[in-house]
């Protein structure tokens, strides 16, 4: 019998074995599109590319790059691109397909697709890092495009790298291409809107979860792990909003305020100190302090893989809202539940990116924008409308909302396999 590699089996968890696994447990939801389920089960392509500079100092290094197309049955392949020192093939993977179930939960036109560069871009300059991303859309770019697959900012990626893409991109096609990638600055076709959008998309989810349950938002004690773009946003939102946020976590540490956190007093100390570790106004805690916080909601907004069966134990929150991809583990899933914690799953919490990105491809085909109350109130409404969806299907099936949240987005995607048909 064939044997599968090591990444390609559910049993080996790491971020695709954890996807697989959330696959399984969906399965027995499908009906007769259950013969279509290995589709999900397999990238429709992964391309691995060498990305070779020219350091400041004259010698050559080489990065191992990566962009992973997983389904395009509903459109072309949508998903970020992220340098990290820990970036791998199995974890795009895993990306790529967590965006094809996002893409289709909010029931915007397109496929999953992930990119990376296993690089700590901490060690570039801003001039090494440009040739790294040029030299890597070049690479690339075989098999992207505006209604090919379409790249967006991720861990470590932003506007500005964003803008090499494009023109990168552009440059080697000999044509004006603003719809390559999303994300970039507005000055060069981005959207009002967009920087904001996963934080905003957060708090819209996590208001609706919170509504449905009886929680009120205002008065509730929120602890967010990560304050980048995702956590810092959110965090900003449901303080104005009237909660209290009690504790931050980020790489350089955790610090917690019982009365909760000034949330611009916090974002100046980042800036400055390039981390929350050391902010005067809160007490430094201890990782795990940071997960046996007792508050009403908490928000992993960081890497995945972060609530594991190790320490989903300590959670006191009622309410966990993903705004990280993957942050839960099937374990730690199943520990929540047993302890009657809500788990509002990453594939709709932190959907509003790329539904703003959706937004962006738009305008940058028609060359007409629209002003930023109208994205958002674009954006507060699909996530309404695709968070309703799922709620109901929860309450028929009597399932997590993680396992309705795959079933709506399974649905849709395999509906369209099933519709294409198989050529030749």
């Amino acid at each position: 019998m064939h044997t599968l590699p090591s990444y390609l089996d559910p049993q080996h968890l790491g971020p695709w074995g954890i996807y697989l696994q959330q696959i399984d447990r969906v399965t027995p939801y499908l009906g007769s599109l259950t013969r279509w389920v290995e589709t999900l089960k397999r990238p429709k392509r992964a391309l691995v590319v060498d990305v070779p500079i020219a350091l400041d100092n004259g010698t050559i290094a080489h990065f191992e790059g990566y962009r992973v197309q997983h389904n395009m049955s509903r459109g072309p392949g949508k998903g970020g691109v992220r340098f990290h020192q820990d970036v791998t093939l199995p974890e795009v993977m895993a990306l790529s397909a967590w965006m094809s179930i996002k893409n289709a939960a909010v029931n915007v036109p397109f496929g999953g697709a992930k990119g990376g560069i296993r690089v700590d871009p901490r060690t570039l300059s801003q001039a090494e890092l440009e040739r790294l991303t040029r030299r890597y859309t070049s690479e690339i770019g075989i098999i992207i495009g505006p209604t090919k697959d379409i790249p967006a900012p991720d861990v470590n990626t932003n506007e500005k790298v964003m803008a090499w893409m494009m023109d990168t991109y552009a440059t080697n096609i000999g044509e004006t291409a603003t719809g390559v990638v999303t994300g970039k600055p507005i000055s060069v076709g981005g959207s009002l809107g967009r920087r904001e959008a996963t934080g905003r998309g957060v708090f819209t989810i996590g208001t609706e979860a919170a509504r449905r349950t009886g929680l009120s938002i205002a008065g509730a004690r929120i602890a967010v792990q990560g304050f980048g773009n995702v956590g810092s946003v959110a965090a900003r939102l449901f303080s104005e909003a009237g909660a209290h946020i009690v504790a931050i976590q980020d790489h350089t540490g955790s610090v917690a305020n019982d009365k909760g956190l000034d949330m611009a007093a916090l974002q100046a100390h980042v800036a400055a100190e390039g981390g929350v570790k050391g902010f005067k106004s809160a007490q430094d805690i201890s990782s795990s302090d940071f997960w046996s916080t007792k508050c009403d909601i908490l928000i992993p907004a960081a890497l995945e893989g972060q609530i594991t069966q190790d320490n989903a134990g300590l959670i006191q929150a009622q309410m966990v809202i993903e705004g990280a991809n993957g942050p839960t583990t099937p374990e730690a899933d199943d520990i929540l539940k047993d302890k009657g914690v809500l788990v509002v799953p990453d594939v709709i919490a932190n959907a509003g990116g790329v539904t703003v990105s959706y937004f962006e491809w738009v305008q940058d085909f028609s060359s007409f924008f629209w002003s930023e109350e109208e994205i958002n109130e674009r954006l507060v409404s699909i996530m309404k409308k695709a968070f309703a969806s799922i709620w109901d299907t929860a309450q028929q099936h009597k399932v997590s909302l993680r396992t309705a949240t795959y079933i709506v987005a399974c649905t849709r995607i395999l509906t369209a396999r099933d519709l294409r048909g198989l050529y030749p």
